[in-house]
C-alpha cells in the first residue's frame, strides 16, 4: 500500500501526526509520501504545526522522521501539475488531498478516474464547518462519485488556479480558516481512511461537520439524472 498526502498546510499537517502515529504501530511496511510545494513560514504558526521553516514536505519528513525513524517516508516538494500526476497517484493508493483550491481538486479527481483502484479522501474547510468528500474506485467502476459530479460545479469548472500551473510569484494567498476546523477536517478525513482499511470500501460520499453545532452528517451522493 502507498499513502500520498498532498498539501500540508493547516488541514493536512493535522492529518499527519496521527496518521504516522497509527501507521507506526498498527500498519507496518505502508509507504508514505508527502507532497508540497510551498514553504512554511512565520504567519504560519497561528494554525500550522512545523518546527522550521522551509519546503513543507522536506521539513515534515525531518519533524516525523525524528519520532518515526522506521517509518518509510518520502519527501515530494513540489505542487501538482498535469505532468507530473501520472507518476505521482497511481493504482491500489491511498490519497489524502488536503488543497485549499478546486484546480486542484479536479486535476485529482480526474487522474483518479483514470485508474482501477484508488482512495480519494478530500478534506476541506469553510468558516466553521468542514467538508470531506469521499471517491473511490473499485474494480474500474466508481463506487462513490468523483469531486467533479454534478453536486459540485465549483470543482467541476474551477475558477481558481492550480498553484503548480502558475509562477510562485502569482499564487494567490488563500483565505484564513480557522484551526479547529481544519482540526475536524483532518479527523473526518482519518475516520474514512480508517473505514477504508477495516472494510475495503467507505459507505458515504461526503461528511460535513459544524464546530457551531458540534455535529456532523455522512452523505451517499447519487449521480443527477436529468428528467
Amino acid at each position: 500500500m502507498k499513502i500520498k498526502l498532498i498539501g500540508l498546510g493547516g488541514i493536512g499537517c493535522r492529518v499527519l501526526p496521527i496518521l504516522t502515529q497509527y501507521l507506526n504501530n498498527s500498519v507496518p511496511g505502508v509507504e508514505l509520501w508527502l507532497v508540497d510545494g510551498d514553504n512554511y513560514e512565520g504567519k504560519n504558526t497561528d494554525r500550522q504545526l512545523f518546527e522550521r521553516l522551509g519546503n513543507k514536505a522536506e521539513v515534515s519528513t525531518e519533524m516525523t522522521l525524528s519520532t518515526y525513524p522506521d517509518l518509510n517516508l518520502r519527501a515530494e516538494p513540489y505542487f501538482i501539475t498535469e505532468e507530473n500526476i501520472v507518476t505521482l497517484i497511481r493504482e491500489d493508493d491511498i490519497v489524502f488531498l488536503c488543497v485549499d483550491n478546486h484546480a486542484t481538486r479536479k486535476l485529482v479527481s480526474d487522474r483518479c478516474g483514470e485508474l482501477d483502484n484508488v482512495t480519494l479522501i478530500s478534506g476541506s474547510n469553510e468558516g466553521e464547518d468542514a467538508l470531506v468528500m469521499v471517491y473511490q474506485r473499485i474494480e474500474g467502476q466508481d463506487h462513490t462519485l468523483p469531486l467533479t459530479s454534478s453536486y459540485h460545479p465549483e470543482i467541476q469548472e474551477p475558477e481558481d488556479r492550480n498553484p503548480g500551473e502558475v509562477g510562485c510569484d502569482r499564487i494567490v494567498a488563500s483565505q484564513p480558516q480557522l484551526m479547529f476546523a481544519n482540526n475536524l477536517a483532518a479527523s473526518l478525513m482519518l475516520n474514512a481512511f480508517y473505514v477504508r482499511l477495516l472494510e475495503g470500501k467507505v459507505g458515504y460520499s461526503e461528511a460535513m461537520g459544524s464546530i457551531r453545532l458540534n455535529s456532523v452528517r455522512p452523505v451517499l451522493r447519487k449521480e443527477i439524472v436529468n428528467q
